[in-house]
């Protein structure tokens, strides 16, 4: 079996990850152009965690300009088997209030502005994203959730827009209506491209406010998300040490073939690929090429 790796990449609010022994900020080059940050590598209880922030440590970088490619890229290169996405989202459930962790199931892209597949003209490849996020990761947040007493929801859907202004009250009407749970900016193609990496990948949503559809909330406040966000930051890092700590030390297969989706999903002949474009494919698909 392959050792565990587990990847956190923080959304807004989560720019570092306290707690991890024997640790450091490296830089880890890509051909893909720059990550976010460096990342921060240790340990929790023994366990390889690597950290990367998602928006640059001081939130540099909008959702339409993260190098998401870059940020996959780097996981992968580290070694990471199961990657967590922790990410502030507006809600658009009532019982989806403000401090809910939403333990997501699929996701609904509307983004427009971003590349969104490490693969196209002179290698093609097509990978499943029915079920987007890894149950057997999932079942494990779960079980760090309720081990620290968090309220959560498990299952729901998240509509991932381009940003980076919030949603408009039809917008965030006609969302609802899909039957959508949360509302963010930044999971797609993240998700996407974790999958093309075969990567385990779950998603946490930390719901920091209710969208503009809310009748008693009106418009989304920037300093009330503030609020909550640090409120859910402080309990994202514990509920973290929690799911390191509990961690298979040796990587399962993921009950979906997360971790094998490119055994068949390569449908460009050996003669006809791209040597700069399988150069740049090193680590993302090296398995099989």
């Amino acid at each position: 079996m392959t050792r565990t790796v587990l990847g956190i990449i923080g959304g807004s609010g989560l720019y570092d990850l306290p707690g991890l022994a024997n640790s450091e900020w490296i830089t880890v080059e890509t051909p893909w152009g720059e990550p976010s940050d460096q990342v921060r590598r240790g340990e929790i209880d023994g366990l390889p965690v690597v950290f990367l922030p998602r928006h640059g440590r001081g939130h540099r970088f909008s959702p339409s300009d993260i190098n998401y490619r870059a940020n996959i890229d780097v996981m992968k290169r580290c070694g990471v088997t199961d990657l967590v996405s922790i990410s502030a989202c507006g809600s658009l459930k009532e019982e989806l209030a403000p401090g809910t962790f939403v333990l997501i199931d699929q996701f609904i892209d509307r983004t427009f502005a971003r590349p969104k597949s490490f693969f196209g003209a002179g290698c093609v490849a097509h990978v499943s994203m029915a079920n987007p996020v890894s149950p057997g990761l999932v079942d494990r947040i779960e079980a760090a959730c309720q081990a620290e007493s968090l309220a959560y929801a498990r299952g729901g859907t998240y509509m991932v827009m381009e940003g980076p202004q919030f949603s408009s009250l039809a917008e965030s009407q006609l969302y609802r209506q899909w039957g959508c749970s949360v509302i963010g900016m930044t999971n797609m193609p993240e998700a996407k491209l974790a999958r093309e990496a075969e990567i385990c990948y779950a998603t946490i949503a930390m719901v920091t406010d209710y969208d503009s559809w809310h009748p008693h909330h009106g418009e989304v406040d920037v300093q009330s998300i503030i609020k909550v966000l640090r409120e859910n930051t402080v309990h994202a890092q514990s509920l973290v040490r929690r799911l390191a700590a509990d961690f298979p030390r040796e990587h399962p297969a993921c009950p979906i073939g997360s971790d094998r989706v490119l055994d068949h999903a390569i449908m460009t002949a050996h003669d006809k690929r791209d040597p700069s474009l399988i150069a740049k494919l090193d680590a993302v698909a090296g398995r099989v090429l």
